[in-house]
């Protein structure tokens, strides 16, 4: 009986582009709005840490394509693979100049201090390898 059941629910539920696009639009929008605070306020600040480093600080400028033009392609469904792959590469980034000192940490409510960091990147990560699906701005899957 639960086997029939499964079986029922699983024909209903059976729609991995969908679940593509849905994952596209969850992750490419809320990466988005963190590009939307940087448009907004500026990378100065991230500048200054590279700096620091002993970086350059227009590689700043970096983030704009991690979190404004790689979260539209996602969402778009265009070049969504590499667009992830930068997205993912973008949250290396910031881990490491930002919140690194997390790694080691837990949080009052038990979650791992990188929780939300690691959701982003490794939700590039699974973008990356399953590709846009169907639902895309673009017909032709080259440009996908």
């Amino acid at each position: 009986m639960l086997a029939k059941l499964n079986a029922s629910f699983t024909r209903v539920t059976d729609h991995p582009d969908f679940g593509k696009l849905l994952l596209r639009l969850t992750f490419g929008i809320l990466i988005l709005f963190h590009g939307v605070a940087k448009m907004e306020n500026g990378v100065g600040w991230i500048a200054k840490m590279l700096e620091a480093h002993g970086l350059p600080g227009f590689i700043a400028y970096g983030a704009y394509i991690g979190e404004v033009i790689a979260p539209v392609l996602i969402i778009l469904g265009i070049f969504t693979r590499p667009a992830a792959l930068v997205m993912s590469f973008n949250l290396v980034i910031a881990v490491l100049l930002v919140v690194g000192g997390k790694f080691f940490t837990v949080t009052e409510v038990g979650a791992w201090g990188l929780e939300g960091e690691a959701m982003y990147f490794f939700g590039g990560l699974v973008i990356m390898f399953l590709g846009s699906g169907r639902y895309s701005v673009v017909s032709n899957p080259a440009l996908r």
